[in-house]
């Protein structure tokens, strides 16, 4: 499978299918259980933080702490 460039990125760029294959394993493998719960709340099912912090029972700063922490790692592991 070949590699595309695009403009603005130094080095190579890996194809959309193994990208989602790679953040889908890093979300599953590397974050703890309340970082993996949190980021696919509020990205995937579309929950704002303080609906989550609501359900969760815990305060608003509390989850963007939590998304912060889980979204520092997943980039740390996807930079490899």
């Amino acid at each position: 499978m070949k590699n595309t460039s695009f403009e603005g990125f130094l080095g190579t760029r890996l194809p959309r299918q193994v990208q989602l294959k790679r953040m889908k394993q890093v979300i599953q493998r590397e974050l703890t259980p309340l970082q993996r719960e949190t980021l696919l709340a509020c990205y995937f099912q579309n929950k704002s933080q303080v609906e989550f912090a609501r359900e969760r029972g815990v305060n608003k700063s509390t989850v963007c702490r939590t998304l912060k922490r889980a979204e520092n790692r997943l980039r740390r592991f996807l930079a490899y």
